[in-house]
């Protein structure tokens, strides 16, 4: 057991202080996402930044969190204190996750790779993103770099195409990933209007589709589509706004800009990824297949019901993400830690359970363990850390996340997070 998150993250800080030295990376989220908001684009904040519809299912994640007060316990020995946790075989410092967070590029450039460095630095997983803005083979071989063996996981858009799905599960599992992470709420994507405002979808301009332009099926599949389209006679519309998504495509598609400009496969490319990369008829059936694929824990993200949690523990699932896409995709639904309590009680300790969307600080991640998740996974302040410094920003935002949780644990009467219990609580309203 260790006293050492709080502490030394707090050293660190007031220790360049003396120096007249202020973080980049603001202690406190609001701090933060007010600083990110000033380096973003105006389509970087839109995509991470926005919700579904008029925002409600955002606000009724923080109001969820607001309901729950933490009740201190108060003369225990609280010196040493362990923020350790076990999955699935791995103990980890925390129980923290950099969640997927897909086209990341929009915040920095080569976001995965930066995304991965920070996780390898805390000793934390990070969940590959299936609509990475890099390569899941750079982005293990840069956490090796860092910490060879580095936890990581991946996530899973099932795509209409099963030869493309047993692919991306292959190169997770060759990556050294250490669990599949079934995303099931996002068949297909949500009324989001800060996006939709701008005309702004990054995927049709090769953003965060870096996973599949690196994949032997999906080229496969594009170059049938391209011989497909040498045939088609049907004209394009030429606009100025075409042209500037036509280089971006060259952009971010690999290759030289020059070649990719000519060559048509970089736009059948957009418009393949746009087809398959995700299956509106996902069923439980491939969910079952999936244990043919891989001997990988399988954890579905995205269960809100707990008798979707029941099927999914009966299905034999290893893990479960209560998730609400971070707010992302149904607007006025219910936040993932009202949630939280039932799939915990559904699952009764058969699987193990996480949970995301709308977790911003360490006193949040106390609640959400004390309600009965097992870890948390963090979303937009590990981003709007990448926005402001890169690797060096994702790393703080989530250090001081973890930081404030060993602070919050200590605080209140507790050594160990595995003590955590609702008994931590009191609903307030």
């Amino acid at each position: 057991m260790t006293a050492g998150w709080g502490r030394a993250r707090q050293n660190d800080i007031y220790g360049a202080g003396v120096h007249g030295r202020k973080p980049v990376v603001p202690a406190d989220f609001a701090g933060l996402e007010r600083r990110a908001r000033t380096v973003m684009s105006a389509r970087a904040w839109a995509y991470i930044a926005g919700g579904a519809g008029e925002g409600r299912t955002m606000t009724a994640n923080r109001e969820a969190l607001d309901r729950w007060a933490i009740v201190p316990r108060v003369l225990r020995d609280v010196s040493q204190r362990s923020l350790e946790v076990d999955l699935f075989g791995t103990r980890l410092p925390a129980p923290i996750l950099f969640a997927p967070v897909g086209a990341g590029g929009l915040a920095h450039p080569d976001a995965d790779v930066h995304i991965g460095h920070a996780a390898a630095e805390l000793g934390v997983p990070y969940i590959f993103s299936n609509q990475g803005s890099a390569p899941m083979e750079r982005v293990a071989a840069e956490m090796d770099a860092v910490r060879p063996g580095a936890p990581r996981w991946f996530q899973l858009y099932w795509s209409v195409d099963d030869d493309l799905v047993d692919s991306l599960v292959h190169r997770a599992e060759t990556s050294g990933a250490q669990a599949v992470v079934v995303t099931l709420d996002t068949t297909m994507l949500g009324w989001r209007p800060q996006d939709l405002a701008l005309g702004s979808l990054p995927f049709a301009r090769a953003e965060g589709i870096a996973q599949y332009t690196s994949d032997p099926r999906f080229a496969e599949i594009v170059a049938e589509r391209t011989r497909a389209a040498a045939d088609s006679t049907e004209r394009q519309e030429i606009s100025v706004g075409a042209i500037k998504t036509l280089f971006a495509i060259a952009r971010n598609t690999p290759g030289a800009l020059l070649r990719n400009l000519i060559r048509p496969e970089p736009r059948v490319g957009v418009q393949t990824f746009l087809d398959i990369y995700s299956r509106p008829s996902l069923g439980w059936a491939e969910i079952a297949s999936l244990r043919d694929k891989t001997s990988l824990p399988i954890v579905l993200k995205g269960i809100l019901h707990p008798d979707d949690a029941r099927a999914a523990v009966d299905a034999g699932i290893d893990g479960i993400v209560v998730s609400n896409h971070g707010g992302r995709q149904i607007d006025g639904e219910i936040s993932s830690v009202d949630a939280l309590a039932d799939v915990a009680d559904a699952v009764d300790g058969r699987a193990t359970v996480l949970v995301d969307s709308g977790i911003y600080t360490g006193a949040d991640v106390f609640k959400a363990l004390a309600l009965g998740a097992d870890a948390v996974c963090i979303g937009r302040p590990h981003m709007y850390g990448l926005a402001l410094a890169g690797a060096d920003g994702a790393r703080d935002a989530v250090a001081n996340i973890i930081a404030e949780l060993d602070l919050t644990l200590g605080l209140s009467g507790h050594t160990s997070v595995s003590e955590l219990d609702r008994d931590a609580l009191k609903q307030i309203r």
